[in-house]
């Protein structure tokens, strides 16, 4: 069917404010370490790429201008060799050993970033029970010593003054704990994590705050960063210890658990989109309100609505259940990711009302979690997906459509702005938009076609009192060379969105 036979789609963006947006980022987890310690020439490129909002001689972005940067802050496996169980590749040092990381948290400022976000896996080896950064299946509680509570809290804190000290970073959140609830992980030993009960979170945020408000520290505490959607509204895979967290952490009838009047913690929670993406139900399902990528959004933001707290989205990358593109297994640099995680981040943002969305890796290896793909020395590739083939003589790193799919919203919808409601924003026939007020009176909205046809749409923006009939647009697609690629003006009243692609149309 060619694009002729379609009818025109319309969309008509309205007054109707939604939830301001805080930021779109990515973290250094497990590779910036490594990048970071690597030759100038390469370092340049990929904070470029990640935090540049300049723009190159054809007009079109160098990068892709991340407002958050997410540090991994280390728990010091490293400094145990082998006998850490953890891979040598997911250990952490300890803060002040952290050099490549600390290196990009330089360049990340250094080109503009203006949130940073630090979050721990565990806590330092020195204060767990079993002094291991993983749980070594010793069950569902914290791997923290029953005495150390304050202790790590100072060693946070410590953490947080160094960092401003030596390096000029300020941290606008820090997040004690990561997927607490995620099953992985008191099974281990595996990468590093801990598990955590509601009640030893809120015990450790009470330390945290006693502290930071002793020393001065303004940094937010954030939490929970939890491992499923349906942890954070219900119990899912665990038991009631480990369950209903808006719920325990933010109404104040939860009184063992509740956090939300402690001083210095951020009025927003933290959780992660893994294996709430699939699957993509319609409307005629029965189950459309309350499973799959829409009910289980729709379900957190009702959920939310109770209480005086809202969403961050920090952390997504491919898992074995995102069959419709093969899994997590072999990077990805086309489209076929691309759209995939674009319209999961469509329906976090126009569904669950997250404030922020967050991708997990900023580089990594022959998996989907990165934005940009890495490659080490005497790495042997096996030609999959467009890699190549033999032996890696040197250091190197490649970008995809992926990063710069996200650059469509990173770049142009900036902290502080405003999402508006949008007549029709819902997915029909893979046809996606949103729209968001920037603070300096911009507008952007972004365009998702999902579809493997050109199609025809229409933006009615007549309820802004705008009278604005030619917008520029910044495409990113299959085509060579469109990545985030001002492709010039067009005309609302009457555009076309290429086959597989994602377009984001600014008004001055």
């Amino acid at each position: 069917m060619g694009m002729q036979a379609h009818r025109v789609t319309k969309y008509r963006v309205t007054n109707q404010e939604r939830q301001t947006i805080d930021g779109f980022g990515a973290s250094d987890a497990w590779s910036m370490w490594q990048i970071g310690e690597w030759e100038d020439s390469l370092q340049t490129r990929v904070a470029d790429w990640l935090f540049s909002s300049e723009v190159g001689d054809d007009g079109s972005p160098k990068g892709i201008a991340l407002s958050i940067w997410r540090f991994n802050a280390g728990a010091g496996s490293a400094t145990q060799g082998d006998s850490a169980q953890i891979h040598f590749d997911t250990r952490t040092e300890y803060f002040e050993r952290q050099t490549g990381q600390r290196r990009f948290l330089r360049l990340a400022k250094e080109r503009g970033v203006p949130t940073f976000l630090a979050f721990y896996n565990s806590p330092p080896v020195h204060l767990t029970l079993n002094g291991l950064a993983t749980n070594t299946g010793r069950g569902g509680t914290m791997n923290l010593k029953e005495d150390a509570y304050d202790d790590f809290a100072a060693y946070i804190a410590d953490m947080l003054q160094t960092a401003e000290r030596e390096d000029g970073i300020h941290f606008d959140y820090v997040c004690p704990v990561n997927e607490p609830d995620g099953h992985w992980n008191w099974l281990g030993p595996k990468q590093e994590g801990c598990p955590a009960t509601n009640r030893e979170i809120a015990h450790l945020v009470r330390e945290m705050s006693q502290a930071f408000v002793n020393r001065g520290i303004t940094t937010k505490i954030l939490i929970n960063e939890s491992s499923d959607l349906r942890c954070m509204m219900g119990i899912h895979e665990t038991d009631w210890q480990r369950g209903n967290e808006i719920q325990c952490f933010w109404n104040p009838d939860s009184v063992d658990t509740y956090v939300g009047n402690l001083p210095n913690i951020a009025p927003v929670m933290a959780g992660h989109s893994y294996w709430t993406n699939t699957p993509v139900l319609t409307p005629d399902d029965p189950h459309y309100e309350t499973e799959g990528l829409y009910g289980y959004r729709k379900r957190l933001k009702d959920t939310f609505d109770k209480v005086e707290a809202d969403f961050w989205m920090t952390e997504l990358c491919i898992m074995s259940n995102d069959e419709e593109i093969h899994g997590g297994g072999g990077f990805d640099f086309s489209m076929e990711e691309a759209l995939y995680v674009a319209r999961v981040m469509h329906y976090d943002l126009t569904v669950a009302n997250a404030r922020s969305w967050q991708w997990w890796r900023a580089a990594g290896g022959n998996y989907k979690d990165g934005l940009i793909r890495m490659y080490l020395k005497g790495e042997r590739v096996r030609g999959r997906r467009g890699q190549g083939r033999g032996m890696v003589r040197e250091n190197m790193v490649r970008d995809s459509k992926l990063m710069w799919t996200l650059g469509n919203f990173s770049r142009f919808v900036r902290p502080g702005a405003m999402r508006l409601d949008v007549e029709g924003q819902m997915e029909v026939d893979g046809l996606m938009l949103s729209a968001y007020r920037n603070m300096d009176g911009t507008l952007a909205v972004v365009a998702i076609n999902y579809s493997k046809e050109d199609r025809p749409i229409s933006i009615d923006l007549s309820t802004l009192n705008s009278q604005l009939s030619t917008v520029t647009a910044y495409r990113t697609s299959d085509v060579e060379g469109e990545n985030l690629k001002m492709v010039g003006k067009v005309k609302l009243k009457k555009t076309v969105l290429p086959a597989r692609s994602v377009t984001t149309y600014i008004m001055e």
